[in-house]
Order: structure tokens, then C-alpha cells, then sequence
């Protein structure tokens, strides 16, 4: 595995570019300020020595030492060697409703941008567990796998939209069926779903669906998002209307919530204008019989940061080594000069 042990020096990346643009304004107004005495070409001939393509040749070499000496500052890794450890935790399936009527602005911006906020929120203070993402509206998907790997699982959740499943409508009980089957084995003791939906099914039996997700021992906690008297669902512009023209609602619905939650004793949570309440969750899961799950790590990390100081040693030496202007002694060798046929 690679990885920087000191990303936040890559920022320095931004210089190169101000670096050239200094060079080239350098460059434009040398020129202007030679072109007062005359002709440049004629003005050319009274400098034989000098050599602007050595100039800017050495430039590009000190800006190519530059950039592979902020790389090395960063520390570039390779991961070594794989371990396997354990862990005490629960496994997390995060199943997000992404149809329509989650882009109800009841929530500013609106219910689906205020659940990826919150989970990428909570995923920033959990260590222990492990994590997995289901999308979900008129059919549900795995978007990311259980896994222990937060910063991946923020990146997936930060991409959500409801371009990612074609089939609208809100299928509650897909989403529970394939969250309950989608935990590792070893982790029976264990496994949650936090599902957060508006409520409003219109195409199974999320009921049926939660009496199995029971019988496999998954606790299940709903977050409502959205209120009851709802509100109208902005889409491409313009309200979403029914066939008489009218537009569309979006309500919550509680009571299907409450009573998935009840069924596997998990919790049910109306979210709030300050927390849609995925912390209270996270708290509650904490409390929750947890288990040993295995992880592997790389243990150990090679350096390699110094192979590229020895190429900036290297490119150093070689800019120096270039002088601005022609040698006569050298001229023969002089690989900056144009190509004659």
C-alpha cells in the first residue's frame, strides 16, 4: 500500500506553477527592455555569449528539483508488511434513501445533503467499528462493502446522488434485506443498520423484511428525515408534479419507522434542524454487545523519500553545471543549440 506519511506538504505543489509564471513574466520583460536599443536580432549579435535556451533550460530542471523535493517532504510509503488484528467493534450498514424525495428542501439544502453531511460527520469519530454503504430507492445497492477504512468510506458517502439508482420510488424492505445479508461472518453478535429515509415505501414489505433482518440477530435504528407536513420536491429545476398536474409532497412517514425499529429492537430518531440524530445512534450503538473483528493492516512502512532527495541532488548538479552562457572550449557539446540538417 502506498501512502504519504505527510500529505499536507503536496500544498506546496501550488508554487511550481506561480514559480514558471514569475520566469516567463521575467523573461517578456527582458525582451522588452532589449528591444528599446534596437532590433533583436541585431542587438543578438552584439552578445554572442548569450543563451536564453540555456536559461530556461536550467529554470525547468530547478522547478523539476523543486516539485520532487516537496514530493519527498511528504514522505512517500510503501506498506511492507500485512497483519491481521483484532478488534472489538459492531459492523455499521449505512443504507441512504437517494430517491426523489429526498431532495425535499424541508432540510436545508435539502434531506439528502444534510444526510451526507451528518455521515461523513460520524464517520470522522468512529475508530473501532466497521462501516458499509447501501444506496437505495425503488432498488438498493451496495455502494461500499463493510470495511474499516473511513477515509474511503467518507469519500463514497460525499458521491451520493439519486443518478446512482435508476428505479425511483422507495423500497424499504430491498434495502433492509440486502444491508442484513451484506455483514461478515464472524460479527452475528454485532450488526446494525442505521437506515435513513423518509419513510414513504411504496413498493414492498419493509415489515417482513425487518422480522427477517431480526431473526439474524441485526438490530436495526431508522432515522426519519424530512416532517410531516412535508415539502415540495425541486428536481432539473422546477417542481416535481402527479399526473393532474399538481405538485408533490413529500411527508414522513414514522409509524413504518417506529415499528422496523421496535420489531428488531433497535431505536427510532426524528431528525432535528441541529442533528439529524446520528450521533444519539452512534451513542446507542456503543451500548450494543459488541464483537472481535478481524482487520488487515500493514504493520510496517518502507521510506522512500530518500531516492528522490538523491534525484534532487542529482538535478541540482546538473543546473549548476549548465552555464548561462556559451563556452567556446564547449560549444561543440552544447545541447541547447538548434538542430541543422
Amino acid at each position: 500500500m502506498f501512502r504519504f506519511a505527510e500529505p499536507d506538504y503536496l500544498y506546496l505543489l501550488i508554487c511550481i506553477p506561480l514559480l514558471a509564471t514569475i520566469y516567463i513574466l521575467a523573461v517578456r520583460s527582458r525582451r522588452k527592455r532589449l528591444a528599446r536599443f534596437g532590433n533583436p536580432v541585431t542587438v543578438g549579435t552584439l552578445m554572442p555569449e548569450a543563451s536564453p535556451r540555456r536559461t530556461t533550460g536550467k529554470t525547468v530542471i530547478f522547478l523539476l528539483a523543486v516539485t520532487v523535493l516537496v514530493i519527498a517532504m511528504a514522505r512517500p510509503q510503501l506498506g511492507s508488511k500485512l497483519k491481521e488484528v483484532e478488534r472489538e467493534g459492531v459492523e455499521i450498514m449505512l443504507a441512504v434513501d437517494v430517491s426523489n424525495s429526498m431532495l425535499a428542501a424541508d432540510f436545508a439544502p435539502n434531506r439528502l445533503e444534510r444526510t451526507k453531511f451528518a455521515v461523513e460527520k460520524v464517520l470522522e469519530g468512529i475508530d473501532e467499528d466497521k462501516v458499509g454503504v447501501i444506496v437505495f430507492a425503488g432498488d438498493a445497492y451496495v455502494q461500499l462493502p463493510i470495511t474499516s477504512d473511513y477515509t474511503t468510506a467518507r469519500n463514497f458517502v460525499s458521491q451520493i446522488s439519486p443518478d446512482m439508482v435508476s428505479k425511483q420510488g422507495t423500497a424499504l424492505g430491498k434495502a433492509i434485506s440486502l444491508a442484513a445479508s451484506s455483514f461478515s461472518t464472524g460479527s452475528e453478535n454485532s450488526r446494525v443498520i442505521i437506515l435513513i429515509t423518509d419513510g414513504e415505501n411504496h413498493e414492498d414489505d419493509p415489515i417482513a423484511a425487518a422480522r427477517h433482518a431480526a431473526d439474524l440477530g441485526v438490530k436495526i435504528y431508522t432515522i426519519g428525515i424530512g416532517t410531516p407536513e412535508g415539502a415540495p420536491i425541486e428536481f432539473g429545476g422546477d417542481f416535481i408534479r402527479d399526473e393532474n398536474g399538481e405538485i408533490v409532497v413529500s411527508r414522513l412517514d414514522e409509524k413504518t419507522l417506529q415499528e422496523i425499529a421496535v420489531i428488531t429492537g433497535g431505536a427510532y430518531i426524528r431528525a432535528g434542524n441541529q442533528s439529524i440524530g446520528l450521533e444519539e445512534v452512534i451513542n446507542a450503538i456503543n451500548d450494543t454487545e459488541k464483537a472481535k473483528l478481524s482487520a488487515m493492516v500493514f504493520e510496517e512502512y518502507d521510506e522512500r523519500f530518500q531516492y528522490l532527495l538523491a534525484v534532487v541532488l542529482a538535478l541540482l548538479v546538473l543546473e549548476l553545471a549548465i552555464m548561462q552562457r556559451k563556452n567556446k572550449l564547449l560549444a561543440k557539446y552544447d545541447i541547447f543549440a538548434p538542430k541543422h540538417k
